[in-house]
């Protein structure tokens, strides 16, 4: 547990690009992405960050800090920005990072693995939200969408735990795991996002997601939390992390 704002950017760039000049700069980020494990020793602390629209003009971003393993949730931490770039698939991550990095900012605990409900090396470019901020942020991240965004998989098994290949379909390169965590329920679409191997990134999922649910539980509360509104209207652009 450490002190407010510890959580800041290390890495920072302008958000205020072009099409084509964000998509430029996936390129080039997504060369830095480590896809080995870089974790601590013991894990404390586990995040998950969601992101949510208000309105035509608002992003509001959540991030849960849980224990691990037990998956008690200690803190909730909340911020609202103005939307500035268009809605373009694939390029999420400029819609929504600046919130998602506000968020962040807010913690009290620092934790030490990260999961986004989005996409990270399973992209067109191999460089989706949960890379980018497991860059900027230098976290280890892992990206646990619920659709897939590319590439192309097999037909995965119903049992909980079965697991199928999702790979490019330019070069066969792996790009990540479809992975059923909720037997009868679509299944989660798992990739590395920064500092953590594919492996690993699975095994988080699987054991972050609790009996009979489908979504693992920091992003489960994060989803949740994201789509209240605060009580009153935030006096500036964050608030606060609250803890439990």
């Amino acid at each position: 547990m450490t002190g407010v704002g510890s959580m800041k950017a290390k890495l920072t760039h302008r958000w205020d690009l072009t099409v084509e000049e964000a998509m430029r700069l996936q390129w080039e980020l997504s060369a830095k992405v480590v896809e080995e494990d870089e974790l601590p020793e013991t894990v404390r602390y586990i995040a998950g960050a969601d992101v949510h629209q208000i309105g035509n003009d608002q992003m509001q971003a959540v991030v849960c800090v849980l224990t691990f393993p037990e998956l008690e949730l200690v803190e909730v931490a909340r911020a609202t920005v103005p939307v500035t770039f268009p809605y373009v698939p694939g390029l999420l991550a400029f819609r929504e990072s600046p919130a998602v990095l506000k968020a962040f900012e807010q913690l009290r605990h620092d934790p030490d693995i990260a999961l986004f409900d989005a996409q990270g090396r399973a992209h067109p470019r191999h460089f989706g939200l949960a890379c980018h901020m497991g860059i900027l942020l230098d976290l280890p991240s892992i990206g646990c969408a619920k659709s897939r965004l590319y590439g192309q998989a097999s037909e995965v098994g119903e049992e909980e735990g079965s697991m199928t290949p999702l790979h490019d379909p330019i070069d066969g390169r792996i790009l990540g795991m479809v992975v059923r965590t909720k037997r009868g329920s679509p299944p989660l679409y798992v990739s590395v996002g920064h500092k953590v191997s594919l492996e690993t990134a699975v095994e988080f999922v699987l054991k972050c997601t609790k009996q009979g649910q489908r979504i693992p539980e920091p992003l489960r509360l994060a989803h949740l939390h994201a789509r209240q509104r605060p009580l009153e209207p935030p006096k500036t652009s964050a608030t606060q992390g609250t803890l439990f």
